[in-house]
């Protein structure tokens, strides 16, 4: 998938005219790269629009209109826009209590390499995870990784041939399985590959 430059980017006052309607795009968009995994964890998968989207809210912020602050952006959140053989996500550890979610992260120590992907009759593809910083200590995990999965060229020739996508969490504090990812959130992840 082919990164940002600053010439795909909008001015500070061409996004201003374009932003709700881009908004409501992206969110829409977003919709086929969200994939719920049990009832407090969800992955968000990234691609070029979504990173977009990202950047322009930050400049737009930040007020940032130079090209040295625009660079930074891009250099940052280009990234996270997958490079053709996997797909990057940010994994959201999600409970609306305080309290519960403090004890869940207690014991959910470890769960990004306890997440994983699978194809057909592959292998589980198990995240790259954090890349940026450990997000994990001897008492909590944090609510938010990141995560990278990278796939064989013969996985992506079996999911672009109608494979079966599966995913999940095998950790002792939580075990869910997601048997068949949904066919809308399945179409867009495929649409990342080369």
């Amino acid at each position: 998938m082919q990164k940002l430059t600053r010439d795909d980017l909008y001015s500070l006052e061409k996004y201003a005219e374009v932003r709700p309607a881009f908004r409501a795009e992206v969110m829409a968009h977003k919709k086929n790269r969200q994939l719920a995994i049990g009832p407090n964890v969800t992955i968000y998968f990234e691609d070029r629009t979504v990173i977009q989207y990202q950047i322009q809210e930050i400049l737009r912020a930040e007020r940032v209109y130079e090209a040295e602050g625009i660079e930074e952006e891009l250099e940052t959140y280009n990234s996270m826009i997958p490079d053709g053989s996997n797909w990057k996500a940010t994994l959201m550890i999600e409970f609306s209590d305080e309290a519960e979610r403090r004890e869940a992260l207690s014991k959910m120590i470890g769960i990004e390499a306890q997440v994983w992907m699978k194809i057909e009759d592959f292998d589980e593809v198990i995240p790259i995870s954090d890349e940026d910083l450990e997000r994990d200590n001897e008492k909590k995990t944090s609510s938010v990784h990141f995560l990278r999965f990278e796939l064989s060229a013969e996985m992506v020739v079996a999911l672009k041939q109608g494979g079966r996508l599966s995913a999940g969490i095998h950790h002792s504090a939580y075990e869910h399985v997601v048997d068949q990812v949904p066919q809308h959130i399945r179409d867009s992840l495929v649409s990342d590959l080369d």
